[in-house]
């Protein structure tokens, strides 16, 4: 009996023994099953946190465009916030506030006719504030052909084959006809005047996208908005664009002021960004914007009551922490315009050495020069004996994510490698980068099993 109650006091007291000594870390996490009894807190965290060492360091994944870093401030208050559910505005009317304030901050800077009588909302990311623009772009064409007597029942949307897989589920969750207009030649971004010849009666509107997810590239907007005047002038069509600004509706207003692609133009009804992308929030959070309140349909708005009055609400997704909203809004009034426009020429500075002294190396060529956002993409542009899939593989061995992947139709023979430059990649890890990129060109050139073959303007292992 004695033994058994040691037994028992030994595995009661798991929690004092040494961690690495402990029962439940020295078999197999559990896969299939609950376990049947509990393990002390800091043994699931050492289980939990042991096996994530496997992932890849979030600052060297130069893949995503998602924030990596916030400052400790931005921190704590979103560690405050994480209890409190977004959707419950009578619960939480001040945090149904600084929402409502980061959609006015964002319709001013956007230049909505009347900024702080626009309606807009947050979102669990662009994504979700892509489908809520289209929707409403769907809904107003709709009520137009009713409106007409004339059948409303083969909706399209007209898009270029660069745009985001998110446009893309739209239609087809939608049951809209995603109307794909190619690149040709030596395009990175849809021409102008093909997506407005690709219109007609029964067209929702045109996707716009300012900030290529493929090469960094904005597009358009001022050319499509007079492509599509001209399409009415001859046709009668009055087709509204929709701006998919989810990195680019952070960074231009600060880094290219002058250009005009927002609701300067009349035809832009609708603008989406993420703010978890260079709106410098962790991954969480979009935003969607509408030019003017008629701009959405009514049928979309939900109103809950909060503090005797209404607020509507327009999200597709329901509960989800208040904690992103929260820490967009302290980025928008700790930064403020000079913070943001600071931050992001850093970034965009970064971008140019780093493309400089890659186009320096002899292989490559740019196609995406951090011209608009602070990205790099380049090809191969002679023949080697090995390829950008190889080079993206051979970067793991330092932890660097660097992605490779062909262009989008029509240019799918081109393949090419990209760089995000985020707020906290700074010149010395771009240094590193560089280093470790001229290292495995000296190893390739060393390695005589690698044959090169050719496809088509681009080469591949």
């Amino acid at each position: 009996m004695k033994e058994n109650h040691a037994e028992g006091s030994s595995r009661w007291n798991e929690a004092v023994r040494p961690i690495y000594a402990r029962e439940r870390l020295l078999g197999p996490a559990p896969r299939h099953a609950i376990p049947a009894e509990s393990m002390a807190p800091s043994t699931a965290y050492h289980l939990i946190h042991d096996e994530l060492i496997f992932d890849g360091s979030s600052r060297f994944n130069l893949a995503t465009f998602c924030s990596t870093w916030m400052e400790p401030e931005a921190h704590k208050l979103m560690a405050e916030t994480f209890d409190k559910n977004m959707i419950d505005k009578d619960e939480y009317p001040q945090t149904a506030e600084l929402e409502m304030r980061c959609v006015h901050m964002l319709a001013d800077l956007w230049h909505a006719p009347r900024a702080a009588e626009t309606i807009g909302c947050s979102t669990i990311g662009s994504s979700e504030a892509c489908m809520l623009g289209g929707l409403a772009l769907k809904w107003r064409w709709r009520e137009r052909m009713r409106k007409s007597g004339k059948a409303s029942d083969r909706p399209n949307l007209v898009m270029g084959s660069n745009t985001q897989v998110c446009w893309h589920k739209f239609a087809r969750y939608w049951d809209v006809e995603a109307r794909e207009v190619p690149l040709t030649g030596d395009e990175v971004v849809t021409n102008p005047e093909r997506a407005a010849e690709a219109c007609d009666k029964n067209t929702i509107g045109v996707v716009a996208v300012l900030g290529s997810t493929f090469t960094g590239h904005y597009e358009d907007v001022t050319a499509l908005s007079a492509a599509l005047d001209r399409l009415q002038e001859r046709t009668g069509l009055d087709v509204p664009i929709h701006v998919d600004g989810a990195s680019g509706g952070f960074v231009a207003p600060f880094l290219q002021p002058e250009l005009v692609w927002d609701f300067r133009l009349p035809r832009v009804k609708s603008i989406n960004t993420s703010g978890h992308k260079y709106g410098l929030v962790y991954p969480g959070v979009g935003w969607v914007v509408w030019r003017e309140k008629h701009d959405l349909h009514h049928e979309l708005i939900f109103n809950v009551d909060y503090l005797g009055g209404t607020m509507p609400t327009l999200a597709i997704n329901f509960s989800r922490p208040a904690s992103q909203v929260v820490a967009q809004y302290y980025n928008l009034i700790r930064l403020g315009k000079a913070g943001y426009r600071e931050i992001h020429r850093a970034c965009h500075e970064v971008a140019i050495h780093l493309g400089k002294r890659i186009a320096a190396l002899g292989p490559f060529e740019l196609l995406g020069a951090a011209g608009n956002l602070p990205v790099l993409a380049w090809r191969l542009t002679k023949q080697t004996n090995w390829s950008l899939y190889d080079l993206s593989d051979r970067l793991r061995d330092r932890g660097w994510q660097v992605p490779a992947y062909r262009l989008p139709a029509d240019r799918q023979d081109v393949v090419v490698q990209r760089v995000v430059v985020r707020n906290g990649f700074t010149r010395d890890l771009s240094e590193m980068l560089l280093h470790d990129i001229e290292r495995h060109l000296a190893w390739f050139e060393s390695q005589p099993g690698f044959k090169p073959t050719m496809t088509g303007a681009g080469f591949h292992h």
